[in-house]
């Protein structure tokens, strides 16, 4: 392979980084409000009709309150996902060769996944900024990184890590997996808008799915990361101690749900609308 063919190469794998990036921004600013209905209900278990009561109440001036992490985060962890996937299935590509090309992808999207739990702190800080019993006692993302290292440790950052790397790896590799042949499944699109339509229902679609298939690790997640200080918990003590509060009935355990499959259809929609259009732009 000739120098030039490396430098290809590499801008064409840069560019994966990119597109994913700018895709996951343009959703977050989009979808943030509803993001945070939903984690209210993830977390006290109530109707969305009273998710947004609670917003109204607390007022504009804190709806976006906690927006800089999921920034910083999502834009980080979509790059890595979109990114990282094509790296690692190339490599795994080449280095073997012979191996089914569903074996590699899998592979890949998992390692992907993986990575992406890097990014854990961020999460980690979001949820206690949208926290309305945290509202007083923290100022802003820095404050909360900075009172968690210096008061908790590294370590504490991690609450969380457990149920984060249960969901990412498997929905990576379901949504890598399914996102070419659903893609297959629709109306063969003609102009660029039908291209357009098609990635956002493509994306749509499979990520709502994803969300309500792996929803209740979300709830683990945001309950594990409210607390500050003292044991970590197992996933399955802390899935425990939620049905016990929801009165043992599995159906409040998807208490949110259907906001967030709405919500999801919406983001990934957006992301892997605008992931592919900007592909092809770039």
């Amino acid at each position: 392979m000739t120098s030039t063919d490396q430098d290809r190469e590499s801008l064409q794998g840069q560019k994966h980084y990119l597109c994913g990036s700018i895709s996951a921004f343009a959703n977050i600013v989009i979808t943030f409000p509803i993001h945070k209905a939903l984690f209210r209900q993830q977390l006290f278990g109530v109707q969305t009709r009273e998710a947004v009561r609670q917003l109204q109440r607390d007022g504009f001036h804190t709806l976006y309150r906690g927006i800089l992490p999921p920034l910083l985060q999502k834009s980080s962890t979509i790059a890595i996902m979109f990114g990282l996937y094509e790296d690692f299935s190339r490599l795994l590509r080449l280095h073997a060769p012979q191996a089914p090309v569903l074996l590699t992808d899998g592979i890949a999207a998992v390692l992907a996944g993986t990575a992406e739990a890097v990014l854990t702190p961020f999460e980690r800080v979001q949820t206690l900024l949208q926290d309305p019993r945290h509202h007083g006692n923290f100022q802003n993302t820095a404050h909360i990184f900075r009172v968690l290292l210096q008061q908790h440790g590294v370590r504490e950052l991690y609450r969380g890590l457990v149920p984060i790397l249960l969901r990412n790896g498997p929905s990576n590799v379901f949504f890598f997996g399914l996102r070419g042949p659903m893609k297959e499944l629709l109306p063969e699109a003609e102009t660029k808008a039908g291209h357009l339509v098609n990635d956002f229902v493509c994306g749509g679609i499979l990520g709502a799915g994803l969300g309500v298939v792996f929803y209740p690790l979300n709830v683990v997640k945001s309950h594990a990361q409210v607390q500050i200080g003292g044991e970590f918990q197992s996933c399955r003590v802390i899935l425990a101690n939620v049905l016990r509060e929801r009165d043992g009935k599995l159906s409040r355990l998807f208490r949110g749900v259907h906001l967030n499959f709405q919500r999801s259809v919406f983001s990934w929609g957006i992301i892997n609308a605008t992931y592919e259009l900007l592909l092809k732009m770039l």
